[in-house]
């Protein structure tokens, strides 16, 4: 067993050492993006918020997508009907908005999720005039000067889309809202200066004809996710999608066990349907940092017992959740440099990212092994069966 620690973890520390890099050239990359000038280019562009549901500080997010530095802008908040709980709200931010806003009612959605019927329908409403749509979401909370920054790159005809990533704020001291925003911190240094970027649905910007040149209407028809669909016909189309960390979207969350598990388990179980080789790679990656981990610490006992030195072993064991934790580190030097009005919060809250992330790769083991388990996803309160990228089934009346 000696053997096969000390194997698995000079693979890890490796493994590790590659990842420190690749977070250093990430945090390079971020503030190169900081210094640069995002230029003049305003085009007409319509903000597109699809809306489900009461969370917390929901007015407040629908009145910071009111309140950006960008003149030639419209907000369309969509609802799939009025008797939604949040249509009170949204109707009141946008009745009393200086910004041009609309509540869309989209209606039921019939062979793809509530949120991609709600874009659907919004886009096909749209006047001919908008050049730019920019997708959002309801719980995020982005900056004044957000939408200009993340739609100025389209002046780049050669641009898919731009896209971004939110970063999860907590709003209690609860552990599980800790390791959600954890969780999910990771995600951000996946989004990088590469050409692996996705799209994520809280924070897109696309030149509406590209977004009609790759036929979105249609690969939106019978899909669960909007961001990763949209994501593989943009790719399809051999066209980037840059990653812009100036535009990093904060977001205020607060939830227990069961939420988090809900939340993570579906994200995972998400990419196992659209992105098979990304979940395959992430679930071995995972899998292995574990492993490890246990491993050593049964030989540590193991020495212990036997009343053998264990240093070496010890030496081992704690390097690869080191290396881990440095990475943490320049996550959050990265975001608060990106969030400057958010530095202080951040940094009180920094061991979340630093100390937690040593041990989320076992709550995204438990995610990955739920994820093998059917293709059942619940959102907002209706439960869906996603049987392919192309094929969505509604199981909730």
């Amino acid at each position: 067993m000696e053997n096969l620690f000390d194997f698995l973890a000079l693979v890890q520390v490796a493994a590790g050492l590659y990842l420190l890099w690749q977070g250093i050239v990430w945090l390079a990359y971020v503030r190169r993006r900081l210094k640069t000038d995002p230029g003049f280019y305003a085009p007409r562009t319509a903000v597109i918020c699809p809306c489900r549901g009461m969370e917390p500080g929901l007015e407040r997010n629908l009145v910071s997508l009111c309140e950006f530095d960008h003149q030639n802008y419209e907000v369309f908040f969509v609802l799939a009907a009025e008797s939604d709980p949040a249509h009170s709200i949204v109707k009141r931010v946008a009745s009393t908005s200086r910004t041009k806003a609309h509540v869309v009612i989209a209606g039921k959605p019939e062979n793809c999720s509530e949120k991609v019927n709600n874009l659907r329908v919004a886009v096909e409403q749209l006047p001919p005039e908008f050049e730019v749509l920019v997708f959002v979401d309801s719980d995020g909370r982005p900056g004044k000067t957000w939408l200009h920054h993340l739609v100025a790159p389209l002046t780049d005809s050669r641009i898919g889309a731009t896209t971004t990533m939110r970063w999860f704020c907590p709003n209690d001291n609860g552990l599980s809202t800790a390791l959600l925003a954890a969780w999910n911190a990771s995600v951000v240094t996946m989004l990088g200066p590469h050409n692996k970027n996705f799209c994520w649905g809280g924070g897109t910007a696309i030149r509406r004809v590209i977004f009609e040149q790759i036929g979105m209407l249609d690969a939106w028809q019978y899909s669960f996710s909007d961001d990763y669909s949209l994501t593989t016909m943009i790719e399809r189309a051999r066209r980037q999608i840059v990653f812009l960390p100036e535009c990093l979207t904060p977001s205020y969350v607060q939830t227990d066990f069961a939420g988090l598990l809900e939340f993570s388990t579906r994200q995972i179980r998400i990419t196992r349907v659209y992105r098979p080789r990304m979940w395959a790679t992430a679930f071995a990656t995972h899998f292995l940092y574990c492993f490890t981990l246990i491993i050593g610490l049964m030989v540590v006992m193991n020495l212990t017992l036997a009343s053998r030195p264990s240093f070496q072993v010890m030496t081992l064991l704690i390097l690869p959740p080191l290396l881990a934790a440095i990475r943490g580190a320049l996550r959050v030097i990265g975001v608060t440099e990106a969030m400057p009005a958010l530095r202080s919060q951040i940094m009180s809250q920094s061991w979340i990212y630093i100390l937690l992330g040593m041990f989320v790769p076992f709550l995204y083991l438990v995610n990955f092994f739920s994820s093998i388990i059917g293709r059942r996803i619940r959102w907002r309160g209706i439960e869906y069966e996603v049987i392919s990228p192309e094929q969505t089934r509604i199981l909730t009346p």
